[in-house]
């Protein structure tokens, strides 16, 4: 299970190698990392408990039903989540190739001639 603060340096770390990083992102970056830390943390409890992926729960009334795992649902709330910041910062094929489609080339530099070619002069 990894720290929210490993998990910023990997994102950070991801977006730089996309050449998709930039300062105001730490932010995102920092949230998207605590969303991480809390998926990683209900895997964690899931295994521990015997990865059921339905539990018995008894209700108020003292009936018992099946239910979805708790720790599931939190899984895919947490992914939900993460998947929306990822694309925002470029980490996903599609999110990257249209901010490629967009102007930005990764981690190359645009020389002069680049940049007036693509304003057409």
């Amino acid at each position: 299970m990894a720290t929210k603060g490993t998990w910023r340096k990997r994102i950070k770390a991801a977006c730089e190698e996309a050449g998709t990083y930039e300062p105001f992102f730490d932010l995102a970056i920092d949230q998207l990392a605590g969303i991480m830390e809390a998926r990683d943390a209900a895997e964690k409890q899931y295994k521990a408990t015997g990865k059921k992926p339905v539990i018995q729960h008894t209700n108020k009334g003292g009936a018992t039903n099946l239910a979805k795992n708790p720790m599931l649902v939190i899984m895919n709330e947490c992914n939900q989540q993460a998947l929306a910041y990822w694309k925002e910062l470029g980490l996903t094929s599609k999110a990257y190739s249209q901010m490629q489609k967009n102007g930005l080339e990764g981690k190359k530099e645009a020389t002069l001639s680049d940049l007036l070619s693509k304003i057409g002069i």
